[in-house]
């Protein structure tokens, strides 16, 4: 594949049909290619499972990995600007209010938006006030695949970490 010069068409090899470890497999080959380090063989199995939401829309390799920034950034989590914008006080509160939640919760996605719509209604405010602190969180950015997603990826235990370590915030108001 990469020898044909085509180091990058993404979308041209989905649309082949290529299967997701055949993908993880040719992204692990272009990083190597790019000097960029290895994928561990838990951030490849993570890659792999969320490799059915990081192809969607992604026409190269470069957006593909900058959709997985959630699985292959450092924590704890620094968001970036924009993404801080949503760790206000009522962001923090109402990742206060979701941990203890998760902690017990059966992880599938109809739960996961079960808790997360109750919280926004409990609150009456919109799924999009309860997503973006979630967001910022989980990944440190606006941009990013589902919160669902990236809760199923990512699984409980660093999920409500990284919920964890945000909402450590002082919140002052």
């Amino acid at each position: 594949w990469f020898e044909n010069g085509e180091k990058e068409d993404v979308a041209k090899v989905i649309k082949k049909g290529i299967d997701d470890a055949a993908l993880l497999h040719e992204l692990q080959a272009f990083l190597a290619v790019t000097g960029a380090p290895k994928l561990s063989d838990q951030t490849a199995a993570q890659m792999l499972s969320a490799m059915y939401c990081l192809k969607e829309r992604a026409r190269d390799f470069a957006e593909l990995i900058d959709k997985a920034q959630f699985i292959l950034a450092e924590t704890p989590i620094i968001p970036d600007v924009k993404a801080q914008s949503a760790l206000d006080n009522t962001g923090i509160s109402i990742l206060h209010e979701l941990t203890p939640h998760l902690q017990n919760v059966t992880w599938t996605r109809d739960d996961l938006e079960r808790v997360t719509s109750q919280i926004a209604e409990t609150r009456g405010i919109g799924f999009g006030k309860i997503a973006a602190p979630i967001r910022a969180a989980l990944a440190g950015r606006t941009a990013t695949p589902s919160v669902f997603d990236m809760m199923l990826v990512l699984g409980r235990q660093d999920t409500i970490a990284r919920l964890t370590d945000i909402s450590a915030k002082e919140i002052t108001d």
